[in-house]
């Protein structure tokens, strides 16, 4: 990257995650901040726990919570996932924009389940009890295909303007 024009801070676009730091990230961290909007339209959000599969994040919730029935109004979301907790040398960050996909089926909760036991933040004391108690008639699976990206790395970011000061 280029730093003879680097002279602040007001555009950061050029301070991305390069594809394999951002499959790092997403796969180290567990935890997101979910975004959705209310009736409303007032954006508001949470944080979750979640597993990143196959190019989409996944996480879940009961159907009485507020998030499932706005979803079910409106798919359209956003989820917030930083580096905090995973890595305490450098500020890192990704943004997706996307739509939610609602599971209820018994394929999806098989693999799901499971997965998402072994990665997840879990207050149960095995996997196995931590699906147990997922594992009820009320709960929805959430699938959040990206549509859009944002990506942050403070350690580009750092370097970038250590040359320029250089």
């Amino acid at each position: 990257m280029s730093t003879e024009n680097v002279t602040d801070y007001d555009d950061v676009t050029m301070y991305g995650l390069t594809p394999q730091k951002q499959e790092n990230l997403l796969l180290a961290q567990n935890e997101l901040t979910f975004i959705w909007t209310t009736k409303e339209g007032h954006g508001i959000g949470v944080t979750m726990s979640y597993i990143w599969r196959n190019g989409r994040i996944w996480c879940t919730a009961t159907e009485q919570r507020a998030r499932m029935k706005a979803l079910a109004r409106d798919p359209r979301c956003s989820v917030v996932i930083s580096s905090a907790g995973v890595d305490d040398e450098v500020s890192q960050s990704i943004t997706f924009k996307g739509q939610a996909i609602l599971h209820k089926d018994q394929e999806t909760k098989d693999w799901f389940y499971p997965d998402f036991a072994r990665h997840a933040n879990s207050p149960a004391p095995t996997p196995e009890a931590f699906v147990a108690f997922l594992d009820t008639p009320a709960r929805i699976i959430i699938e959040v295909v990206p549509q859009k990206t944002i990506t942050f790395d403070g350690g580009v970011m750092r370097d970038t303007t250590t040359e320029a000061l250089s």
